[in-house]
């Protein structure tokens, strides 16, 4: 397993990392960045309250900007059992430059460290207990070789030992669609908050996403809620997994 990892982390390396400090970002996700990119060499948290989905989703759709963005090569995910291929693909995230290891068991910091050596963004869901010594080796490994790392955490869970640079959680969500108990869900309005200890100038922010829109991907949502663009089109089946 290592040694097939550090292979993929050897022929992915980016080789940009020593002249760009950030991974921009892009679309619909890009108004939760204050200066539109995330700092190479941090953390990110992404949660939600306990009753409140869509942090998974939340995390597929900034690896999708991200990606988008034109700075990051490749992204990895660690941890995600059930993660849809295809709400991931609708969401922006080219299957074709996403590793993923599903179940790396107690294995888990290791694996996440020799995939932080060559990708430039790896998305970690952790067990619901981590040690405080792996978090914080970890973290070092991101500061070392300047990706990013996204710790996300299923809703009302806080095992990250660590505060994150940045934290994105998701504060609200409400499908749209039934009236009256029938009819199809269109789409799903979510509040993300941002916060963290290096946020500069954005701390409190509040933006409105769907997430996802009616074609499955996502779209920026107005303050005061409205339709989702292609409201009136034949909506596409919610591909999000169970998860959120």
């Amino acid at each position: 397993m290592e040694d097939l990892l550090g292979a993929a982390a050897a022929r992915s390396r980016p080789t940009a990392m020593a002249e760009t400090r950030r991974l921009e970002v892009a679309g619909a996700v890009r108004g939760l960045f204050p200066d539109g990119g995330i700092q190479r060499g941090i953390t990110l948290g992404v949660g939600s309250p306990a009753g409140v989905p869509g942090s998974w989703s939340l995390a597929l759709a900034v690896a999708g900007g991200v990606m988008a963005g034109g700075s990051c090569s490749w992204a990895a995910a660690v941890g995600f059992p059930s993660l849809g291929l295809v709400a991931a693909s609708e969401l922006g995230v080219p299957l074709d430059r996403l590793a993923l290891v599903p179940a790396p068991g107690d294995s888990w910091p290791v694996v996440a460290a020799s995939l932080l050596d060559g990708v430039d963004l790896v998305m970690l869901c952790p067990p619901a207990r981590v040690r405080p010594a792996d978090a914080r080796r970890l973290a070092a490994r991101v500061r070392e070789r300047g990706s990013v790392m996204m710790v996300v955490e299923a809703a009302g869970q806080r095992g990250w030992p660590e505060s994150p640079e940045v934290r994105l959680d998701v504060e609200s969500a409400m499908w749209v669609g039934l009236d009256a108990g029938c009819g199809t869900l269109r789409a799903r309005r979510v509040e993300v908050a941002l916060g963290g200890r290096r946020v500069v100038g954005g701390r409190g922010r509040r933006v409105p996403l769907w997430l996802p829109g009616p074609g499955g991907g996502v779209e920026e949502a107005g303050p005061t809620g409205g339709v989702p663009v292609g409201w009136g089109e034949e909506p596409a089946r919610p591909a999000v997994s169970a998860a959120g």
